[in-house]
């Protein structure tokens, strides 16, 4: 049985992501926005209407913490609030279509940069990384 080097996956992960964060946004002249507003709009992807204490439950932090999220996000552009269907009290939320515009648009930079540093990798290393997807995904549920 093959030992997991947990601290050398971490010390990989990490600045892999920022690597690919940094290159996606370059190629998109994307805006830069801060990871807990990603982790909202990935929790709203389109056709999502959430209020914010499921969002909140949803994304393991404090309703006060979404709510100071969401106002900050408003401004932003990047979600939209309104009245409860049939609750005036109540709020919902759901990603704007320029959010959802700006993610798709990342989505397509990250992929693309991937493919391309992907070249300069032996066959032998692009198998091992599609092989580890699963197993990867996976881990990510594990630690959410």
């Amino acid at each position: 049985m093959t030992e997991l080097d947990a601290g050398r996956l971490a010390a990989v992960v990490s600045p892999l992501r920022r690597m690919l964060l940094g290159a996606a946004r370059s190629r998109e002249q994307l805006p830069e926005i801060p990871d807990a507003q990603i982790e909202v709009i990935r929790a709203l992807p389109a056709g999502t209407v959430l209020a914010p204490s499921v969002l909140a439950d949803r994304l393991g932090v404090q309703r006060s913490t979404v709510s100071n999220l969401l106002k900050s996000m408003e401004r932003a552009g990047l979600v939209e609030r309104r009245a409860a269907a049939g609750d005036g009290r109540g709020v919902e939320v759901e990603a704007s279509a320029r959010a959802l515009d700006l993610f798709g648009r990342f989505d397509l930079a990250a992929a693309a940069v991937v493919t391309e540093a992907a070249t300069a990798l032996s066959d032998e290393d692009r198998a091992a990384i599609a092989a580890a997807i699963p197993a990867l995904e996976r881990l990510r549920d594990a630690l959410g």
